[in-house]
């Protein structure tokens, strides 16, 4: 499975951003369970940021809860966060991930290549 994120870019404090995040699978069927984003600043482990599973339940890290929203377009394999009020804290690079199984392999974690998020102040 192959994740391809978009969205990253340069704002000021208080703009929006929204990211992107499609998984694709070279041909091979797959079943998503749930998708997801992360993100690295620099120096600083990666880190947790909001998650949707196939049901729709939704999970963020506190520090953005009011201020992200995580959605998902099933029919697309797409993730998208929406990203409101930003913050220069929230500057990093943003990954998406989602976990996914289908003939021939099992239960995985996949990792996109990484959107650059600026916030500046």
């Amino acid at each position: 499975v192959q994740l391809q994120a978009s969205g990253g870019g340069l704002v000021q404090a208080g703009g929006s951003l929204r990211l992107s995040c499609a998984a694709s699978g070279s041909g091979r069927s797959f079943v998503i369970a749930h998708m997801g984003w992360y993100r690295q600043a620099p120096g600083k482990e990666r880190e947790f940021v909001a998650r949707i599973n196939n049901g729709g339940s939704r999970d963020y890290r506190d520090s953005v809860k009011g201020r992200f929203t995580i959605s998902r377009d099933n029919a697309k394999n797409t993730v998208y966060l929406q990203m409101n009020r930003l913050k220069p804290e929230d500057t990093a690079v943003y990954y998406c991930d989602t976990a996914a199984w289908g003939p021939g392999f099992a239960e995985s974690l996949f990792w996109g290549q990484g959107t650059q998020v600026t916030v500046s102040s």
